[in-house]
């Protein structure tokens, strides 16, 4: 099987790690009825997803408003705050890994070419979607191709591209996580272009950390959908931190946007002081 690769990314996260909050007795059909015009309007925008194709000016604002609109139709909500987001173009965008919501999440904010796994093209409904949302596809069990997804994202870069990279290979649940593994940086590094850090958390609607959104173990693209639609409210915390210069070692690069990704966490999600 391809994951048996030993150097392939893999949580330690589970179906166990996944919550979600159980509907109080006598909202039922208040849930099923939010659940039915939340799904309605995800279709519609599925419908709508070859207009993203259209090579219009501002693209890039439609592409935005798009994603703003599915996490609108899922029941997400988003808060943006630290740095501002500079108008640079050829930025790396680095974040940690939680869910595939991440790539609406990141292109509300910061649209551009998005490093992704390559069944994210197979998926229905979602692989279109990833197509027309620029997706540069990574096959994680295959790290012979690695190197031209690299060669791929440094030219995007020198074209002046803002190209989007999930460095730690695989999804989390949001409580735990990987570290940043060093190649994609290589790209930011070859390309000359700084990297951008985001820091992204997800919420319940009072303000409790979630794991709702969370794909990982063997979740699957359904159920994952449902939890979703099915709660009353997510809210995606979105932290643009300090933009990095590339420097000339991806293994530094990769360590300093952890560290800023992390923002004072542990691996295992634990808040502690970070050294000056």
């Amino acid at each position: 099987m391809g994951d048996a690769n030993p150097w392939v990314p893999r949580a330690t996260c589970d179906a166990f790690c996944v919550s979600a909050d159980a509907a109080p007795a006598g909202r039922v059909i208040a849930v099923a009825a939010r659940v039915a015009v939340r799904a309605t309007l995800a279709v519609a925008l599925l419908s709508a997803l070859p207009l993203l194709a259209i090579p219009l000016p501002g693209r890039s604002h439609l592409q935005r408003g798009y994603c703003r609109l599915m996490l609108r139709a899922l029941g997400v909500r988003i808060t943006v705050s630290g740095s501002p987001i500079r108008n640079l173009r050829g930025v790396l965008v680095v974040s940690g890994h939680v869910s595939w919501v991440d790539i609406f999440v990141i292109g509300a904010v910061m649209p551009g070419w998005f490093v992704a796994k390559a069944e994210l093209i197979d998926w229905p409904g979602l692989g279109f979607a990833a197509r027309l949302m620029k997706v540069i596809p990574i096959e994680r069990a295959n790290l012979r191709r690695l190197p031209d997804v690299i060669s791929t994202v440094t030219a995007r870069l020198r074209a002046g591209q803002t190209v989007v990279a999930f460095p730690e290979g695989t999804t989390w649940c949001g409580r735990a996580y990987g570290s940043f593994r060093p190649a994609m940086f290589q790209a930011a590094v070859d390309a000359g272009r700084p990297v951008q850090p985001l820091r992204l958390s997800y919420h319940h609607g009072d303000g409790r950390p979630s794991t709702l959104a969370a794909y990982v173990g063997d979740d699957t693209l359904v159920a994952s959908i449902r939890r979703l639609v099915a709660a009353r409210r997510t809210v995606v915390h979105v932290r643009v931190e300090s933009l990095q210069l590339p420097g000339i070692d991806r293994r530094e690069l990769a360590a300093r946007c952890e560290v800023a990704v992390r923002g004072g966490q542990d691996r295992r999600g634990h808040g502690h002081a970070l050294a000056a």
